[in-house]
């Protein structure tokens, strides 16, 4: 296993996607640090619970190896 492999894995495993609804009855997510700060949130609410959980995965699936686009 590379470094960087490792350092994903070990950066996955201080985080946690929670999914929850808010006061209009929408689904929402957010990804929350183990010290429980949100590192990130759905932004928008989704009326189905499988929508929201659809949006969990597209960030898992794409956001791993991200790269940083610095537009300053």
């Amino acid at each position: 296993m590379g470094k960087r492999t490792k350092q994903k894995e070990e950066l996955v495993q201080m985080a946690e996607f929670e999914l929850y609804q808010d006061q209009q009855n929408e689904y929402r997510w957010r990804l929350q640090a183990d010290n429980g700060e949100i590192i990130a949130d759905s932004g928008e609410g989704y009326v189905q619970k499988s929508e929201a959980r659809n949006a969990i995965e597209r960030v898992q699936q794409q956001a791993p190896g991200a790269d940083i686009n610095d537009k300053t």
